[in-house]
C-alpha cells in the first residue's frame, strides 16, 4: 500500500505496543514467547511507516515501571532489546532510518545504554523516518526532570520564573525538537497513557484497537491511518467544516 490510498498521513504516530504477555497467555505460550513475536511487529509496522512516508514513529517500548516486573522477563526484555539494535540496526541504517531515544538514561544496565547510543549516534544523519524509542521512559518522570533543570537555571541567574512557559519546557523535553503525535494508537484493547507523552498528547487524537501487539499487523496499522485521516481535527478551534457553513 501505498501513501495516494490515503487522504492524510499523520506526521508522527506513536504506539503503546500492549498485550504481548496476554497474547502468549492465550495461546498457553511463556510470555517471553509473546516478547518475541512482538518485536516482529516492530520491524513490520516500522517498514509500513516508512512506506507511507510517516516522519516520526513512536514506540513505547519499556516504562520506567516496568522495572517492577519479574527479573526473569526484565532479563529476556534486554535481550531482545539488545538482539534488535545489533540484528535490524544495519537494516535500518540502510534505509535511512535515524534513531532517537528518549527515557531516563540514567542507571541503565550494562551495555545497554552505550548500545542506545550507538544506535543513535550511528543513525544521527539519516532523514527518513525517525523512529523514535520510548525506552525507561515515565511521561510525569521527563517532566519532573524539565522542573528540576528549570530549577536549577532560575538558582543560577540565567533564568527569571517568568520566562517559564510552554516553550521553555517543550525545548526541554526528552521529545525537543520532534513534532508532537498526531496520532496515538495503543493495542490490547486497554483506553488509557499509561504515563505516555502526556505533554505532547495535549491535542493528539487518540485511537485504542482490541488487537494485541503481537497481531498488530500493516493492514490494521493503514486502517487506523485511514480511520485518523476521516477524524477532523481542530486543536481547540472551529471545524473546518463549521467554519464553512458559519
Amino acid at each position: 500500500m501505498s501513501d495516494h490510498h490515503l487522504s492524510a498521513v499523520p506526521e508522527h504516530v506513536a504506539i503503546i505496543m500492549d498485550g504481548n504477555g496476554r497474547w502468549a497467555k492465550k495461546r498457553g505460550l511463556p510470555r517471553t514467547m509473546g516478547h518475541r513475536k512482538g518485536v516482529e511487529s516492530v520491524r513490520d509496522i516500522v517498514r509500513a511507516a516508512g512506506d507511507v512516508q510517516i516522519k516520526y514513529l513512536t514506540l513505547f517500548a519499556f516504562s520506567s515501571e516496568n522495572w517492577r516486573r519479574p527479573e526473569s522477563e526484565i532479563t529476556d526484555l534486554m535481550g531482545l532489546l539488545r538482539t534488535f539494535i545489533r540484528r535490524d540496526l544495519a537494516d535500518l541504517h540502510r534505509e535511512n532510518v535515524r534513531i532517537r531515544i528518549i527515557g531516563d538514561r540514567e542507571n541503565l544496565r550494562g551495555d545497554l545504554l552505550p548500545l542506545l547510543l550507538e544506535a543513535e549516534e550511528t543513525t544521527r544523519g539519516n532523514t527518513a523516518l525517525t523512529l523514535v524509542i520510548a525506552f525507561n521512559y515515565g511521561s510525569r518522570d521527563e517532566i519532573a526532570r524539565v522542573a528540576a533543570r528549570l530549577a536549577a537555571e532560575v538558582a543560577a541567574g540565567r533564568m527569571r520564573p517568568e520566562d517559564i512557559d510552554a516553550d521553555a519546557i517543550n525545548t526541554r523535553l526528552d521529545t525537543a525538537g520532534i513534532p508532537d503525535p498526531d496520532l496515538i494508537i495503543r493495542t490490547s484493547g486497554e483506553e488509557r497513557l499509561s504515563n505516555f507523552l502526556l505533554w505532547q498528547a495535549a491535542y493528539s487524537e487518540l485511537m485504542f484497537v482490541p488487537e494485541y501487539w503481537p497481531d498488530f499487523n500493516r493492514d490494521l496499522f493503514f486502517k487506523a491511518l485511514e480511520k485518523y485521516a476521516a477524524r477532523d481535527r481542530r486543536f481547540g478551534g472551529l471545524s473546518k467544516t463549521l467554519v464553512a457553513g458559519s
